[in-house]
């Protein structure tokens, strides 16, 4: 395996974790909201990740292979006044539980993190391999 590779392999999975990242800023972003005109609340998303092998046409790597919506029901509040409020005075909110997200997102973050470090070590070591051949 080229030392090249190292660098393919983080990327994707860099870019992997700026997706996810993206999916959980739009459910926090999205944690309060109230069911629309179609009587449907915001669903939380979650990325699906799926590891790309090793071959002669591909690289290895990870990368996002969906997005799908969590099933779970959604949040539901008695206030009778509120508009979104449905005949027996409920209003659904969006299923994004916050701490849940942050916890995601901290772990995305460090993913991301740990990617780049990868990167910059196999950076240092190439450096340092020329190097050696320059003596």
């Amino acid at each position: 395996m080229s030392m090249f590779k190292i660098f393919d392999v983080s990327g994707s999975a860099a870019s992997a974790q700026t997706q996810r990242l993206n999916i959980v800023a739009s459910n926090v972003a999205n944690a309060d909201t109230v069911a629309g005109p179609d009587g449907q609340a915001y669903k939380a998303r979650h990325v699906v990740f799926q590891s790309l092998l090793m071959g002669e046409a591909t690289s290895a790597g990870v990368q996002v292979s969906q997005v799908i919506e969590s099933q779970n029901e959604g949040r539901k509040v008695h206030d009778p006044k509120h508009p979104a409020a449905d005949a027996a005075g409920y209003v659904t909110y969006s299923n994004v539980n916050p701490i849940e997200e942050m916890v995601d997102m901290i772990s995305a973050s460090r993913s991301y993190q740990n990617n780049v470090e990868v990167m910059n070590t196999a950076k240092g070591l190439l450096l340092k391999t020329l190097q050696m051949g320059q003596s």
